[in-house]
């Protein structure tokens, strides 16, 4: 019996490769109206999310699920453009829904184009009010009386260690963490004429620090002047003949400097990481972070007896740092950070097991490790 023949499905066709500018466009334009349906759809649903989390009495940002998506995107990107690039896309998107929820207030050490400012547009993005303060204690003092939903403060460099300011004020306010951006930093030589012709060089103590070796190297005779911000060193140095700033490349474009040499940085791994303070901690993900604050009797053996705690309940230290108690009687607060979340069953043992022996003690918050950004 002859073997019934099957027809051959059908091949699917692929567009047609377009070869003229206009039919690019075309196309382009095409897969814009279908990218700003699919957008729609995301927002509608996205709001309405936002909408029954704040009727819960939930934050309106969540950085957990924040770095759940930005992580999830970027693991399904099968495009040529960079995670970098996919990243800050969807960053927007995220920032744009929840400010139809509700428009969110963040302080953070000004002026504007600072790296402050530019670690707070990596974690919020621009569909929020980005409020610039004079100090790090303005921005704490702005979450805790209720006049921002949240800030962000440095915590520590890679270069110049911790930031004073900022555990000062962890001691004296009870905010919380609840979330974290570490900022890859990258100095740029900004001015308004040619290199040679410098004669002073202005920035913040921190940035100057940061790049004394290239300067050394390449502007020997040139003064260096300390500011309180790079971008006020941005503002003088596009004022004053002669003058250039240690700045970020952003600073230079919106102060209309040119670059007089990029990446001038002596730590080709030069980063910041900046605390995201508020209200509230963020919720368990697995992969998180706890932050806390302790101090124990000034005496031999106190403080080796506290990290044991750590040590028996398998809790693995990444950052510890100690900052003297102001006053006539010597002694310090510890600032340590761990891997896990308050929630969890080991953290929990080991703060119960630390309150025991502290004479004080603050859990700061938990928050999900977040990647660098840069």
């Amino acid at each position: 019996m002859a073997k019934k023949k099957t027809k051959a499905a059908p091949k699917q066709r692929r567009p047609a490769q377009a070869t003229t500018v206009p039919a690019v466009r075309t196309q382009i334009d095409r897969l814009d109206r279908e990218l700003l349906k699919l957008i729609a759809q995301r927002t509608k649903l996205a709001v309405a999310e936002g909408k029954l989390r704040q009727a819960e009495g939930e934050p309106v940002f969540d950085a957990t699920r924040d770095e759940e998506v930005l992580e999830r995107v970027e693991k399904a990107n099968k495009s040529d453009l960079s995670r970098g690039s996919v990243r800050a896309v969807f960053r927007e998107l995220l920032s744009g829904c929840r400010a139809m929820v509700r428009p969110l207030r963040v302080a953070f050490l000004g002026p504007t184009y600072s790296f402050s400012h530019l670690a707070a547009i990596h974690r919020f993005g621009q569909s929020v009010e980005l409020v610039p303060v004079g100090s790090i204690a303005a921005v704490f003092e702005e979450v805790n009386r209720g006049h921002s939903d949240y800030g962000l403060v440095p915590v520590e460099n890679s270069t110049d260690g911790r930031v004073a300011d900022t555990l000062e004020m962890f001691a004296r306010l009870p905010v919380r963490v609840c979330g974290e951006v570490e900022l890859q930093i990258h100095h740029t030589l900004l001015g308004k004429g040619p290199r040679e012709e410098i004669k002073e060089i202005y920035s913040k103590p921190q940035a100057l620090s940061q790049c004394r070796n290239w300067m050394a190297r390449h502007l020997p005779a040139a003064r260096t002047i300390e500011v309180t911000s790079t971008s006020t060193a941005a503002q003088l140095a596009r004022e004053k003949p002669g003058a250039a700033a240690v700045a970020s490349l952003q600073a230079g474009i919106h102060y209309g400097l040119g670059v007089l040499a990029e990446n001038i940085e002596d730590n080709p791994s030069n980063a910041t990481r900046f605390a995201v303070i508020g209200n509230h901690s963020a919720k368990r993900t697995g992969c998180d972070r706890t932050a806390m604050m302790f101090q124990v009797e000034h005496r031999p053996g106190t403080l080796a007896e506290a990290m044991g705690i750590f040590k028996r309940n398998r809790l693995n230290l990444t950052w510890i740092e100690s900052f003297p108690i102001p006053g006539p009687n010597r002694g310090y607060l510890f600032f340590v950070e761990m891997e896990g979340h308050e929630n969890d069953a080991r953290v929990r043992r080991a703060i119960a097991s630390l309150e025991r022996k502290a004479l004080r003690l603050s859990v700061l918050g938990s928050f999900p490790a977040a990647p660098p950004v840069g």
